[in-house]
């Protein structure tokens, strides 16, 4: 990943890839990789993430 800074506007550039970094889920990734989790519970996180997804997409098809 490559930030650009223009103008010696740092700050802006660290917003930036903070948002890249977001964007791609490292930050997600990071504070669930913080503690193990045993593998019934991240499955049952996975099943709760795809029914929030699924609620989501639901929601979003919804007014048609």
């Amino acid at each position: 990943m490559e930030i650009k800074v223009f103008n010696n506007n740092v700050e802006k550039a660290l917003k930036v890839a903070k948002k890249k970094l977001a964007g791609e889920g490292l930050f997600r990734e990071l504070k669930r990789r913080r503690y193990y989790e045993k593998p019934s519970v991240r499955k049952k996180a996975k099943q709760r993430e795809a029914q929030r997804r699924r609620q989501k997409w639901l929601a979003k098809r919804k007014p048609e």
